[in-house]
């Protein structure tokens, strides 16, 4: 009996239980096929998942705090209120996975694919983002304070009502994106592209805009706009009624 298969034997076997996390801290499964396996409410803390195999799979309510999943596969996961506070995501596959209610806070997930993942309510306070994409992905009211989007992917990304207050969004691509209704204060959006992002209702109060593209952006009497936009960016927007 291989190591991988007497692991998933004691994951088994502790899931009957009827509360508590499953404890499985600091166990190596780097390189493995997990496809599909469920490791709902199991402690990951510290695990070495690097290039793993874990698309489809169950994490719901588990805890991979300060794990290693870089490269990993998650397409597909079921990833709801799971905690991946400092979790070194780097380059890893998310695309279509469930995160919502899930604490990303200070994780690395640059390089990372997230298309059409479903981030509502997700957490993400200071975690680096540079040049992930989050293309199509859902961030509504995503807590996203501090975060780093530098050269991230945002095309019609939904962050209706998301916390992006001194989020860093240079160079970001966020064409089409919805951010009605988010708060943007103290942003830095220099040499983001936001072509025909709708900004209904959103606060760029002090948001910094040096060569930001704001061409066909929609906002309302509602938008709070800063002070630093210029007068040709703001002849470039549509104010919707």
């Amino acid at each position: 009996m291989n190591k991988l298969r007497e692991l998933m034997m004691r994951v088994a076997r502790l899931e009957r239980r009827a509360s508590g996390l499953i404890p499985l801290q600091g166990v190596d499964f780097s390189g493995r096929n997990l496809s599909g396996k469920n490791f709902s409410k199991t402690d990951l803390t510290d695990a070495n998942l690097t290039w793993a195999d874990l698309s489809g799979a169950n994490l719901t309510g588990a805890t991979l705090s300060g794990a290693n999943l870089t490269w990993a596969d998650l397409s597909e996961a079921r990833l709801k209120e799971t905690i991946l506070k400092g979790a070194n995501l780097t380059s890893a596959n998310f695309t279509g996975a469930d995160l919502t209610g899930a604490d990303l806070t200070g994780a690395n997930l640059s390089n990372a694919t997230l298309i059409e993942a479903d981030l509502t309510n997700a957490t993400l306070t200071n975690a680096n983002l540079i040049r992930a994409n989050f293309a199509e992905a859902v961030l509504s009211k995503a807590d996203l304070k501090g975060a780093n989007f530098t050269n991230a992917n945002l095309t019609i990304a939904d962050l209706t009502n998301a916390d992006l207050t001194g989020a860093g969004l240079t160079n970001a691509n966020l064409t089409d994106a919805y951010l009605n209704g988010a708060n943007l204060t103290g942003a830095d959006l220099k040499g983001a592209d936001l072509t025909g992002a709708d900004l209904e209702g959103a606060d760029l109060t002090d948001v910094y805009v040096t060569s930001a593209n704001f061409t066909y952006a929609k906002y309302d009497d509602q938008t709070k706009l800063s002070h630093r936009i210029t007068q040709a960016q703001l002849n470039s927007m549509i104010k919707v009624p």
